[in-house]
């Protein structure tokens, strides 16, 4: 196992020097579910949350929360991401919202913890949406599927089920 990066040898929280490392083209993908009631999400389909186009808000919320994952997590550095993409679709089979996110920059730093902020703020946007109709929805299996670029090289992730 790797030794942590944001922790210096006194146990201090850190920011890690990015400054030696090679500038690399990097892509990190991320996905997570949000499951609700049936009727709920036929409500989505149907454009009829009182508070609007909810995949659409959604999907505006995750590129703005990708954008601003510096100002949520205390240790990330501040990015000049050069695409954002958040996607979100219904599948009624599972009575669920899938969202999956990329993030991609040309830098000396990853952006995993990019995609999963989008896809995390696009979840919470979707359950904020619809609350008044379903307190029990479940924001479910965020994670990271895939990352390329950089030392570490690329990550894919592993299906166990």
């Amino acid at each position: 196992m790797n030794d942590l990066t944001h922790i210096d040898a006194e146990g201090n929280a850190v920011m890690v020097n990015v400054s030696a490392k090679n500038i690399t083209e990097r892509t990190a993908t991320a996905a997570g579910s949000v499951y609700m009631l049936p009727e709920t999400l036929k409500l989505i389909i149907n454009s009829g949350v009182k508070k609007g186009d909810v995949l659409s808000v959604a999907q505006l919320a995750g590129i703005m929360g990708a954008k601003k994952t510096s100002d949520l997590i205390p240790l990330c550095h501040p990015l000049n991401l050069t695409s954002v993409r958040i996607e979100l679709s219904c599948d009624e089979k599972r009575s669920a919202v899938d969202i999956t996110g990329t993030c991609s920059l040309s830098g000396k730093t990853g952006v995993e913890m990019e995609a999963l902020t989008g896809v995390s703020i696009a979840a919470l946007t979707v359950y904020d949406m619809c609350k008044a109709v379903d307190r029990g929805m479940k924001l479910s299996d965020i994670r990271l599927v895939q990352k390329s670029g950089g030392k570490s090289g690329t990550f894919t992730e592993v299906n166990n089920g």
